[in-house]
């Protein structure tokens, strides 16, 4: 985040004067809002480094947000605690352990920073800053073979694998090593030229591409994998007492360690063998600033207890081995490590002088509510007094036209990097938690005085890894549809070699054991199976009718599905509406107040929908994305663009819950503006009811939103623009036909939480506008799973630990008759927790108004049914607790752990089965299939088959789910598109203007031996990632950038990848030139065009001058003998040359 407000900190450095220039305590006090400025001025005093110590790592993270407002040119950065369970075999996000390591590097290198920790993460034991000294140096042109060089990585603790995509963790390929240092943000690609380093550049996690170089790198050791960490394993080892299958894991992993092995679990035993702490990190020049240390002593108590609570439990449980070390010092230990540090500030709120803190002339300003006459008339009123008065607003802009139609005009500025003048009034475009006023010189009015807003941006984490395509992540036995051939069984990947050309193949098992090889320059013919039913599908015979048959039967359902949504198409293109202007600078203003960072999917929405807006065609347009993506951004922006365009606007939502969460989402959105939200529900009064419905017709609110009482007949607008709906499919059919009368006079955009496969959003491109928004935001972490027996001791460690960092809990039970047995058993469990119930057999206002409170955080637990399942997006819920979990479908299942995780935080899911009760085979793959699929993008197709399923019943009928059975989804989808192009071409009169398609590829069968080598890719998955990819190419620009990706990751391609590469060329021009087969015969190649030769085609043909090329009615042929060992060139030129005469 820029530091806008690095002027404000110079301001107060001036007022603390000598203030912690020397050795020894210093004790401040400081109002709340003022300590962030307080703390950087102090830093921007400091010669070295400045460590600020926060009581908890969510005030930690607050602080650090803070005062990267202003510090300026100084570095802020986090150290954060471990996110795991106390005692827990895991690791924590590789994020967060970068983050961590390189706020210890900055702490070591002592230069100017500002490093944020909580008590908890400066108490960790961790190793010490030895580790990262005694790392391995690797610099451009240094003489080190790739061998000795994987050696030590793998001495160092380093694990080899396929892809280099988490710390500690190096992938080989000849000459090329990928190696991911323990404790950095990115990877690293080291490439040799025989024993020489040639090149380090850094790669893109998502691409797996070169983006920087590098001169040099240190590849520190794995901190449990050091010399001193292995002697202390050995002793850990030999003072354990072992009682359980899970604490013999940890035994083995000690064993392994003492051994010099690697565990799977570095970041677990690196707090049990090293007892160094963040303080031995510390140069004795560096600046210590305490925030509030009584507070901090106590939260460090409290955290230290629940360590040893979870791991007496875990140890009677037979979890871990009794005897395990402490994870951290006790606060006792931290406070005499500060005490005999020589330079430190304790800063607090209150500071009593008579305790010897000195009281920083500080104020708090009065708050204006809205009133913004009033905060003019303050602010002139300062400035008249002489002082620098800043407000510091993301309403900028709207507040400086305020504030000129009031009288005052301000200097306006992006960035405020000195203090203005004394007398001058000045805005800066930024969030600041609170104001404060500084003696009698300085005054800073933030939102939260001038509109009572506090608004905050999440901390930003880099994505990790690669989304796969379902295809690459085949296992043999997985079912496969052929388009020409029908479903069958994978069964891997085969070599084979045929008239003396070597070629690698799928191999596909169909019924009664037959087999079909198809050449991997083929896969785009092959799809992964994705059907309704969890049964597998029954395979086709190969060589019968059966499948020609399925296929006729299935394209003439989707026929009428797509005159349908033909005749949908025809009539909007003749509707005409009111197109919205371009956006003002309030709409400007408004999005800059967004305070979260857009996902790449949300900015591509938002951009769809303003130009559908700005059209005098009525949009009508859905959004599909999960609960907490984002959607509900973009309709707050329609919606403002629509009122700024002096329309109205209708919010309609399935749920009071969800209207009342939505209006004040809109509320707090539009806070600043001229606009009337209201919501209209039964939570209103009679008399209320009314005046929002009077206020609706005679134009007085802008922005309505409601349940289906905004359908009812004594409801009309006076001027409406645009209609949201949100879910649509959980409205009935007579509010649906009441939509459509609405959708032919306003914009429409359609909200859903149930994904639309991309496939079939590009199926209906142009008919039935849709926008994905499937990017989760970019602080979400993956969701931390857990399955397992009910356990008391589970339960409530979950619970308290929730509750300990102040957030909250789902606890699922599907079952009414007895969810009062399970309330009592969890207050007698958690009696400090304050429990709700709610399902769906309870009155429907009692219903709601527990879900309104609970999302107010009155509760701390809401025990309920899968009423949750869709619907609340509620940040402040980060573990959901699942009983009975094997009785739940597998979306289900995906869908309710979906609802925790949507804010940084880490969330929890535990999904609890009964111990006295046996798990059906299904119930366990399930299971199991959820706990696979806890990475974010790992697993996220699967997991979501039968929700894109239904996704594609809402969209097309549900009466759809026998036909997508009987030839996959993936298939269903193409033929659908293909009658909608079909239908949409005699409509337009020909081939759609909108979304001209290619031809197919051409079928290609040479004498050629091409394939991926294992030595050169020895990992399946990513081979047939590979294979895909190149059989998807559709140009030859696609062609070149391929081989540039696979020299960059691999080296260079050998003779059968070029060759493979080279087919890829000819099928990419083929495609352009419409050819529909390359072949060879013994004396010829064979050009076979679609649709026949032409004379313009034998022209190009004998321009090129070629010997004995012959161009018939149907094809053209070209002599081997002549073509000599080029003919893939030659071939290559001759059909550029057709392409070119197309």
């Amino acid at each position: 985040m820029a530091s806008q407000l690095a002027g404000v900190r110079t301001a107060v450095e001036g007022h603390l004067g000598g203030v912690a220039r020397g050795r020894g305590l210093v004790a401040l006090g400081a109002p709340e809002a003022a300590k962030p400025v307080t703390m950087a001025a102090l830093a921007a005093g400091s010669a070295g480094s400045t460590l600020v110590l926060a009581a908890s790592p969510g005030r930690a993270s607050l602080l650090a947000e803070e005062l990267a407002l202003y510090a300026g040119d100084l570095p802020v950065v986090s150290l954060p605690a471990g996110d795991r369970l106390p005692y827990e075999l895991a690791e924590d996000d590789p994020a967060a352990i970068a983050e961590r390591d390189r706020a210890l590097r900055q702490l070591r290198a002592g230069e100017p920073a500002l490093v944020v920790a909580s008590w908890a993460a400066v108490a960790e034991y961790r190793a010490g800053p030895e580790v990262e000294a005694a790392g391995t140096q690797v610099g451009v042109g240094a003489t080190l073979a790739p061998e000795a060089l994987q050696r030590r990585l793998e001495a160092a603790g380093y694990r080899l694998e396929a892809l280099a995509e988490e710390p500690g963790v190096a992938a080989r390929r000849g000459g090329i090593l990928d190696v991911f240092p323990a404790g950095a943000e990115e990877p690293l690609r080291i490439e040799f030229f025989g024993d020489e380093v040639e090149s380090i550049r850094r790669i893109d996690l998502a691409t797996q591409r070169s983006i920087e170089r590098v001169e040099s790198v240190v590849l520190p050791s794995i901190a449990s994998h050091t010399p001193e960490a292995q002697a202390r394993a050995s002793e850990v080892r030999d003072s354990i007492s072992v009682g359980g299958e899970g604490a013999e894991a940890i035994a083995q992993e000690l064993e392994l360690l003492a051994g010099g092995e690697r565990s799977r679990f570095p970041g677990y035993f690196e707090p049990l063998l090293n007892r160094a702490t963040a303080f031995d990190y510390l140069d004795p020049d560096t600046l210590v600033i305490v925030d509030e240390r009584e507070e901090g002593v106590d939260a460090l108590d409290l955290h230290v207890r629940h360590q040893e609570e979870a791991r007496g439990a875990l140890e009677r449980r037979g979890e871990i081995p009794e005897g395990l070390p402490t994870l951290g010092l006790e606060p006792e230990a931290v406070g005499r490590l500060l005490d005999t540090h020589e330079t430190r500030v304790e800063l607090g709120r209150f500071g009593a002088e008579e305790l010897g803190a000195e009281r920083l002339p500080f104020a708090t300003p009065p708050s204006f509510g809205g009133r913004i006459r009033e905060v003019v008339r303050q602010a002139t009123e300062w400035a008249e007094e002489g002082r620098a008065v800043v407000l510091a607003s993301q309403q900028a802009l709207r507040l400086a036209d305020l504030m000129e139609e009031a009288g005052l005009t301000p200097r306006l500025t992006r960035e405020l990097d000195t203090a203005p003048d004394p007398g001058v009034v000045a805005i800066v475009p930024a969030t600041a938690s609170g104001g404060f006023l500084l003696g009698e010189t300085f005054a800073l009015v933030s939102d939260e005085e001038v509109f009572g807003l506090r608004r905050t941006r999440r901390p930003q984490r880099r994505r990790r890894g690669i989304t796969p395509n379902i295809l690459t992540t085949l296992q043999p036995g997985d079912s496969v549809v052929h388009i020409d051939h029908g479903i069958a069984r994978f069964a891997g990947l085969t070599r084979r070699t045929t008239d003396g050309v070597e070629r690698e193949y799928l191999e596909l098992e169909y019924a009664e054991g037959d087999r079909l090889y198809v050449p991997t320059d083929q896969l785009d013919a092959v799809s992964a199976y994705v059907g309704p039913s969890d049964r597998p599908p029954s395979l086709t015979r190969l060589g019968s009718q059966e499948w020609a048959h399925t296929k006729r039967r299935v394209r003439r359902a989707v026929a009428e599905i797509a005159q349908e949504l033909l005749d949908l198409y025809a009539r909007r293109a003749v509707a005409v509406g009111d197109a919205c202007a371009e956006d003002g600078p309030w709409q400007i203003e408004m999005e800059g107040a967004f305070p979260f960072v857009e996902t790449p999917d949300q900015l591509q929405a938002i951009t769809d929908v303003k130009a559908d807006m700005e059209s005098t065609k009525p949009m009508d347009r859905l959004i599909a994305g999960d609960v907490g993506y984002g959607k509900t951004e973009v309709a707050v922006r329609a919606a403002f663009k629509a009122v700024m365009a002096g329309r109205q606007v209708a919010v309609l939502v399935p749920t009071t819950v969800l209207a009342e969460q939505h209006g004040q989402t809109f509320r707090e959105r539009m806070s600043g503006f001229p606009v009337e939200v209201a919501v209209l529900s039964r939570f209103r009064g009679t008399g209320e009811q009314h005046d929002i419905v009077d206020g609706i017709k005679g134009g007085a609110i802008d922005i309505a939103i409601g349940t289906h009482r905004l359908l009812q007949r004594d409801v009309a607008f006076k001027d409406l623009g645009l209609v949201v709906i949100d879910e649509e499919q959980r409205f009935g059919v007579a509010h649906k036909e009441r939509f459509r009368q609405m959708r032919a006079e306003v914009d429409t955009l359609t909200m859903s939480a149930t994904p639309i496969p991309r496939t079939l959003q590009m199926s209906l491109a142009g008919i039935r506008d849709t926008s994905m928004v499937a990017t989760p935001p970019e602080e979400r972490l993956p969701i931390r799973t857990y399955v397992t027996g009910w356990d008391d001791e589970i339960v409530r460690e979950a619970i308290q630990r929730e509750m300990e960092r102040g957030g909250q809990v789902y606890f699922v039970h599907n079952r009414v008759h007895n969810i009062e047995r399970i309330a009592m058993r969890l207050r007698e469990l958690v009696p400090e927790a304050a429990i709700a119930i709610g399902h769906g057999q309870m009155p429907e206002e009692r219903l709601e108004r527990v879900m309104v409170e609970f999302g107010a955080g009155e509760y701390d637990v809401l025990l309920c049914t899968t009423i949750i399942e869709s619907g609340l997006d509620l940040p402040n819920v980060n573990t959901i607790i699942i009983n009975n979990a094997n009785q739940f479908g597998l979306a289900q299942l995906y869908q309710l752990r979906g609802r925790v995780g949507r804010s940084a935080n880490r969330a929890f899911a535990y999904f609890l089965y009964d111990r006295n009760r046996a798990i059906s085979e299904a119930a366990q793959k399930r299971l199991a299939a959820i706990f696979e699929a806890a990475e974010l993008g790992s697993g996220f197709q699967i997991a979501l088959q039968d929700l894109e399923i239904r996704g594609a019943g809402n969209l097309l009928g549900a009466e759809q789910s026998g036909h997508i059975a009987a030839v996959g989804f993936d298939l269903f989808s193409k033929l659908v598109g293909e009658a909608v192009e079909s239908l949409r071409g005699g409509l337009e009169g020909g081939g759609s203007a909108s979304s001209p398609s290619l031809p197919p590829a051409p079928r290609v069968d040479l004498p050629v031996s091409a394939s991926i080598p294992e030595p050169y890719v020895d990992d399946m998955e990513t081979r047939l990632a590979i294979y895909e990819r190149i059989a998807g190419i559709e140009s030859p620009r696609g062609v070149a950038e391929m081989e540039e990706e696979l020299r960059d990751r691999f080296g260079e391609p050998p003779p059968l990848v070029q060759n493979l590469l080279g087919v890829a060329l000819l099928k990419a021009v083929g495609r352009q030139a419409g050819v529909e087969r390359i072949s060879t015969s013994p004396e010829s190649f064979h050009l076979r065009l679609r649709g026949g030769t032409t004379h313009r085609h034998q022209q190009a043909v004998a321009a090129l001058g070629v010997p004995g090329a012959r161009v018939g009615p149907e094809q053209v042929r070209i002599p081997r003998e002549q073509a000599g060992t080029e003919w893939m060139p030659l071939l290559a030129r001759v059909l550029r040359a057709l392409a070119d005469a197309a």
